[in-house]
């Protein structure tokens, strides 16, 4: 097997074990169980399970990134709806069966307090959804107030979507965006 593939099924046999049990109570070899790649290529290419968790969090980031920015261009047209399509983006996130919340927020909760790296990367990527939401506000001339509430909005909705399996607190936050969207253009 050659470096790429192996890479590639780690990475995804990680994330879905990390995801449906949480990234402390997976060890190494459940990840070379679920992958089909011997625990002396895993070690090869992930020294530590820090690193594997590091290379998670990293494709993750990159993949919700490009994904709420091309939902955005695919679905509204206008900087308002661009930032009230994120929330029906996570909706749809939300409904998917496999969906138990959201993994950087997951992750902290175990690791941030004792892992600098699961920190940094975590701050990293929420900071990159305030800044699409910042891009959206700044369009309209509203302040960046504006963006730091929309984002509390869509974590917040993450949080409670995770710990009630249902998509509603997407279709929620979703209204008190349009809410604040609203005050903050009339103003």
């Amino acid at each position: 097997m050659d470096t790429d593939t192996a890479e590639q099924r780690l990475l995804e046999a990680a994330e879905t074990l990390f995801d449906e049990r949480g990234v402390q109570a997976v060890g190494m070899d459940a990840i070379r169980t679920a992958s089909g790649v011997s625990l002396k290529r895993l070690y090869q290419l992930y020294p530590s399970k820090d690193h594997l968790v590091w290379a998670v969090l990293n494709r993750r980031d990159s993949a919700v990134r490009e994904a709420i920015a091309a939902h955005g261009a695919a679905h509204a047209t206008t900087p308002y709806d661009r930032a009230l399509a994120v929330f029906d983006y996570l909706g749809a996130w939300f409904a998917d069966p496999g969906f138990r919340g959201c993994a950087f927020i997951n992750t902290f909760g175990e690791m941030g307090g004792i892992s600098p790296d699961v920190a940094t990367i975590a701050r990293g990527h929420k900071q990159a959804l305030r800044e699409y939401f910042a891009e959206q506000t700044a369009a309209l001339g509203a302040s960046g107030e504006l963006a730091d509430q929309l984002a509390l909005l869509a974590n917040g909705a993450m949080a409670v979507a995770g710990i009630d399996g249902s998509p509603e607190p997407a279709t929620r936050a979703k209204d008190a965006a349009r809410v604040l969207l609203d005050a903050a253009l009339q103003a």
